[in-house]
């Protein structure tokens, strides 16, 4: 069992940064590919980024690239999603979610193929 613990989000004007936190409970690190997800009210979940267990491949959802970057420090079981250049939109809860995997280079990109998600974390961006 594998429990995640988001951190980071706040409020942040439009243009600011912020770097959310996905702690694990456990070992993840060469195991458990991660992404990062996002729900806005009245809105399905949407996918903000991944990274495979290595740490060698990401993958960005469209609202993301260029902006927004993942990274890993398995060391400390943690990975990060470093957001810049916020906009209003990007207003929402985020949410970290990690898979078991065999698989170095592989990530996923749609919710369903996580079986561990974190409780998420809200962030505000003001205009």
């Amino acid at each position: 069992q594998v429990q995640l613990v988001e951190s980071g989000g706040g409020l942040v004007q439009d243009g600011g940064s912020l770097r959310l936190s996905c702690a694990a409970s456990r070992q993840i690190s060469g195991n458990y590919a991660v992404g990062w997800f996002r729900q806005a009210p009245g809105k399905e979940r949407e996918f903000v980024a991944a990274i495979s267990r290595n740490g060698a491949n990401t993958n960005y959802g469209e609202s993301a690239k260029g902006r927004f970057t993942i990274s890993r420090d398995n060391a400390k079981n943690t990975v990060y999603l470093q957001m810049n250049s916020l906009k209003p939109e990007d207003t929402a809860v985020y949410y970290c979610a990690a898979r078991f995997t065999s698989m170095d280079n592989l990530y996923y990109t749609l919710p369903g193929r996580y079986n561990y998600w974190g409780q998420g974390t809200q962030v505000s961006v003001s205009s």
